[in-house]
């Protein structure tokens, strides 16, 4: 899946059933459904799966939480726009 289908699977569609559990979960945050996709990060036990898990909870304003997931995932915690960090991921996956 490109991330042009990916991305308007998000806005007018459905996803593939065959969709990743990451694409899954930053489906279900972009149509609105965080705690959905928060399920869906938390069941990934990798190091992509913590980066989505660090994302929600930023998203969600939690910082402490999501800096605990950044770490989780070796990474540094986006200082810019949450839709930034949304696309960035969201490209990474359908690459």
């Amino acid at each position: 899946m490109t991330y042009a289908e990916f991305s308007t699977a998000c806005t007018h569609g459905m996803l593939p059933g065959d969709a990743s559990p990451l694409l899954r979960s930053l489906y279900e945050d972009r149509r609105g459904d965080w705690d959905t996709a928060h399920t869906i990060a938390q069941g990934i036990p990798s190091r992509d799966g913590s980066r989505v898990h660090a994302y929600l909870h930023r998203k969600e304003g939690d910082i402490g939480n999501a800096n605990y997931w950044y770490g989780r995932a070796n990474v540094a915690a986006p200082a810019g726009p949450l839709d930034d960090e949304w696309e960035t991921l969201a490209r990474e996956f359908t690459a």
